[in-house]
């Protein structure tokens, strides 16, 4: 070793492992107006940027004449994307390519190092915790961080030689490999668990699940058997001063659960506390979400919190004498009435929402209150067996959370594999790229700053070079060279 770092391996910055081929610079400020559905060229989105993996999740595009227009930077194969938002700030992975041209957003940084740098190493050095500690002093933003191009570039990075840096991929792919496939067995297991939790609730609802229960189980509208009531609708007039009370917002409440730790606080008047106060039972249910899935959503009031009220994107149901609150929310929450629930939440619109009326028109089982306590008894059941699987599954993927730091983290402090004083060191390395862009006479790139407002965008493409023609989509590598600037970056002297 070599004071903090090993003999032979060298500090230095993203910049400095870029030569004159290379790019170091941000997305593409690229607006809803100036995107295609139809287009060529594919719009790569910050979370297409995974942990180590290129997660593939948007669909957008533009036409390949306005990504020439707009100046944009196409990407090649084996480039790091680099995310410069949450979660985790700073994430890379690498670009796979695919069979058309892509560019990204503003807030994905493109990196191409020399072609002498290995592209995994550089990702895998990025995702360590060397990298993200390193990274915390250049984070800004208050609610949510982010950091810039321009403080990616301070970064120092510890380089081993060009040899030792297959070595540790080779190394480290071998073991992350294993544990790849250690978590997507668990990941099966707990998809396996959610799948049989769901069996078990719609038998709860069929009443299989039990002998005692005489079949068929008659169903009856919510309305019924239940008081359905919307809540309190957040204005400037409710902002809590003298008459302050707890409020429950969509937030509080998950499936199945509540969650307390943030609750906010209205403002009430005369004869409202009376009429919107919970009681232990009522169950709460969302009245509208983006996700089909999660339209109608429910958890039970258990009386949590004194003088509790909620908002008008919450539903209360409050169960009649013939429902056990219980059986309520494990009903309500079957596969069978949340597919109830999505038919009659659906519109022309394409928004997804409930309201009182749509809640009381739900179908529910009602069976009677000692089949209801049999049918609870069998839940509970299973439920106590799902719990104990979901606390061995969750200390598995976190036990895996830890070992995949703890390999990164030697990996890049040099103890995962041997140094070899017979490799070039990376000082040597660093001193044939530099001289490459010397020899190359490579000079800081006039580039738009991609927060331009679109005036200063329309002034700056009139008086810049039109970009050459690009070759044929198919060689996305050529294309991308041709319609993109050399560098967006300062070259150390």
């Amino acid at each position: 070793m070599n004071g903090d770092i090993p003999t032979g391996w060298a500090e230095a910055t993203i910049g400095d492992l870029i030569d004159a081929a290379g790019v170091f610079t941000d997305g593409d400020w690229v607006e809803s107006k100036d995107q295609d559905p139809t287009g060529e060229v594919r719009l790569i989105q910050l979370a297409d940027v995974g942990d180590g993996q290129f997660r593939n999740r948007s669909n957008r595009s533009l036409t390949l004449e306005k990504a020439g227009q707009l100046n944009c930077t196409l990407l090649a194969p084996g480039d790091v994307l680099i995310a410069r938002m949450p979660d985790p700030l700073g994430r890379a992975c690498l670009y796979p390519g695919e069979n058309r041209p892509a560019a990204t957003v503003v807030d994905v940084c493109i990196v191409r190092p020399s072609s002498n740098v290995h592209p995994r190493w550089l990702m895998y050095f990025i995702n360590s915790p060397q990298f993200r500690e390193r990274l915390k002093p250049f984070e800004s933003g208050s609610t949510r961080k982010r950091i810039s191009r321009k403080n990616l570039a301070k970064i120092r990075i510890s380089v081993p030689p060009v040899a030792e840096q297959r070595r540790i991929v080779a190394a480290l792919e071998e073991q992350l490999s294993r544990l790849d496939a250690a978590v997507e067995a668990v990941e099966l297991s707990r998809t396996r668990s959610r799948q049989l939790w769901a069996s078990i609730l719609n038998q709860m609802t069929e009443g299989t699940l039990s002998r005692s229960v005489r079949r068929p189980v008659t169903w009856e509208r919510t309305g019924e058997v239940a008081v359905v009531q919307g809540g309190i609708q957040k204005q400037a007039r409710r902002r809590p001063v003298d008459n302050k009370f707890p409020f429950l917002r969509v937030a509080n409440v998950p499936r199945g659960s509540l969650a307390l730790d943030d609750v906010h606080e209205v403002e009430l008047f005369e004869g409202e506390l009376e009429r919107y106060r919970l009681q232990s039972g009522d169950l709460l249910v969302v009245e509208g979400n983006g996700s089909p899935d999660q339209i109608g959503r429910a958890a039970t009031w258990r009386g949590e919190i004194k003088d509790c009220v909620h908002q008008n994107h919450l539903i209360r149901v409050r169960p009649g004498v013939r429902l056990r609150a219980e059986f309520l929310e494990l009903a309500w929450n079957s596969p069978k009435v949340a597919q109830q629930l999505k038919e009659v939440a659906s519109s022309t619109s394409g928004l997804h929402t409930l309201s009182t009326a749509k809640v009381k028109s739900i179908q529910i089982p009602v069976p009677s209150l000692e089949e209801q306590d049999a049918l609870l008894d069998a839940v509970q059941q299973w439920r106590n067996k799902q719990l104990t699987a979901e606390v061995a599954q969750r200390a598995a993927l976190a036990r895996a959370a830890v070992l995949r730091r703890s390999l990164l983290a030697d990996a890049f402090g040099g103890r995962l594999v041997p140094q070899n004083p017979a490799d070039e060191p990376a000082s040597a390395l660093l001193d044939r790229i530099r001289a490459e862009r010397e020899a190359a006479g490579v000079i800081k790139s006039r580039r738009r700053s991609p927060r331009q407002a679109p005036a200063q965008r329309e002034r700056t493409s009139q008086t810049a070079p039109t970009p050459a023609a690009p070759p044929p989509p198919a060689d996305v590598r050529a294309l991308a060279t041709a319609v993109q600037p050399t560098l967006d970056m300062e070259i150390p002297s």
